[in-house]
């Protein structure tokens, strides 16, 4: 099964903030980690019911190189990005995303 993803706008928004800091950290690393969330969900897409579910119907997937996880929901077609968040923040952020 693949799924073409959307993302919600406040996903959105975490995206572009990480990859700016990222890539104000160090020149190039913005653009790794768009790669790597990129990749991940490229992942979600192909194999979208292969992720453990940690909410209701939200799954994640969690980055191997940054400390950032992806949280979405896959139902018959349609997938859905809700949050790309840092491990740091509350995960409860996402929860009324819909």
């Amino acid at each position: 099964m693949r799924l073409h993803a959307v993302s919600h706008e406040l996903a959105v928004e975490e995206f572009l903030s990480a990859t700016k800091w990222y890539e104000d950290h160090r020149r190039g690393l913005g653009t790794e980690f768009e790669v790597a969330c990129r990749a991940a969900i490229a992942l979600i897409e192909q194999h979208p019911l292969s992720f453990p579910v940690v909410h209701g119907e939200i799954r994640r997937v969690v980055l191997r190189r940054f400390p950032y996880t992806i949280f979405y929901r896959a139902r018959e077609n349609e997938l859905l990005i809700v949050a790309i968040m840092h491990e740091r923040r509350d995960p409860r952020r996402w929860r009324s995303r819909r």
